[in-house]
């Protein structure tokens, strides 16, 4: 399995998360989700590994500007699925999915150095 790095180009983690990538020589794929979408199957993947709750970036601009009704649909898994496959700027940035299948959502170069350096 390769590393697959899933997020927005424009947004300021995934480039902080590219570039630390690229500066280690870590070789990824990228997943665009405004281009290709968020693939239904890697998201309940996501949701069983590190939680919808993690998942659903409630501090960034889509979440803030979403309608209150629409906030509130999202209290629990069920609903928190249904908006990130329809707004995909909603979920936390960059989603990682590393190479001994482990998932991580978010940047963290200290723990992403660790990460590199177990890689056998």
């Amino acid at each position: 399995m390769a590393l697959t790095v899933y997020g927005i180009p424009n947004c300021d983690t995934v480039k902080k998360a590219r570039a630390w990538l690229a500066e280690h020589g870590v070789d990824y794929q990228f997943h665009d989700f405004k281009k290709q979408g968020v693939p239904p199957e890697r998201l309940d993947g996501w949701m069983r590994a590190a939680g919808w709750e993690k998942l659903v970036n409630r501090q960034g601009t889509t979440w803030r500007k979403l309608d209150p009704g629409v906030q509130a649909g999202a209290q629990d898994a069920t609903g928190a699925r249904a908006l990130m496959l329809q707004q995909p700027s909603v979920i936390k940035r960059p989603v990682v999915e590393w190479p001994d299948g482990t998932v991580t959502v978010g940047f963290d170069a200290g723990g992403w150095a660790v990460r590199k350096n177990a890689r056998p």
